[in-house]
């Protein structure tokens, strides 16, 4: 397996576990493809912010960074989709 599809993996993985988090710290009931989307789509968005905010590397912080970036798409969703 190449790197970057070891890479593509772990991102599915890191996602889906901040995704489990973030959903049931939002108390957000959804199916397991939403649940990744939602934790993959936090992970590139809470990455991003913390490495260009803190600088910081490694595995934890990106895994926060995930975790944050999800809570902020869950809020977004019940703030501005889900009410439709």
């Amino acid at each position: 397996m190449g790197e970057r599809a070891l890479g593509f993996v772990l991102l599915l993985v890191v996602g889906a576990a901040a995704g489990f988090l973030a959903t049931r710290m939002m108390k957000l009931d959804s199916d397991i493809p939403t649940t990744i989307a939602i934790g993959v789509g936090g992970a590139l968005i809470g990455g991003l912010v913390i490495r260009l905010l803190l600088e910081v590397t490694g595995w934890l912080a990106g895994f926060m960074g995930a975790v944050l970036g999800a809570l902020v798409l869950i809020w977004l969703w019940k703030t501005y989709i889900a009410r439709r």
